[in-house]
């Protein structure tokens, strides 16, 4: 009996879990999805998506790697965002989120640089932890959080957002922008 692990999409699209390819992959999906995720597994203050969370990424990053920090969370459009302490006990789980990272990355992304993109990403984590959660304490966070306040976009700005920031950079040109 042949393992059937698949998820339907707004657009429609079948997504095979355990072997995505890049034809099911949209970035309108994603996008969407996103949007309607809430960060931290829904245990914050207020609503705060993942969308919201991966545009607030990019824009710490240098121009050539933008895309790949917008779309370094695009996995949980199609998996559950699972917290960062559960994920290493999941079994398999990391497989199945690399698998879909690599033909998400593979469909868009010319630049990677997985150090920066961590980097920002634990501002923006120590900045949500502090202004969403208001306790971080044994978060061990290794950078300190945006002098700025996140006031929480609604999820239709988000996936605007999103899509804004995914479609003024896809067309970027080898080496502009540096």
């Amino acid at each position: 009996m042949e393992l059937s692990c698949w998820i339907q999409t707004v657009s429609g699209k079948r997504v095979d879990l355990l072997s995505p390819s890049s034809e099911e992959i949209d970035i309108l999906d994603i996008a969407h999805a996103l949007s309607l995720s809430c960060r931290f597994n829904g245990q914050c203050r207020l609503f705060y998506s993942v969308a919201e969370h991966c545009v607030r990424v990019s824009n710490l990053v240098r121009p050539s790697i933008i895309l790949h920090a917008l779309l370094h969370d695009a996995a949980e459009a199609y998996l559950p965002d699972c917290p960062r302490p559960i994920k290493g006990a999941l079994g398999g789980f990391k497989e199945i989120e690399r698998g879909l990272e690599e033909v998400i990355f593979g469909k868009w992304v010319k630049h990677l640089d997985h150090e920066q993109v961590k980097i920002a990403d634990n501002i923006m984590l120590a900045t949500e932890g502090r202004d969403l959660m208001g306790n971080t304490d044994g978060w061990f966070l290794p950078e300190l959080p945006l002098p700025s306040v996140i006031v929480p976009w609604d999820s239709k700005r988000a996936e605007q957002q999103f899509l804004r920031v995914f479609f003024d950079n896809c067309e970027r040109k080898e080496g502009e922008g540096e």
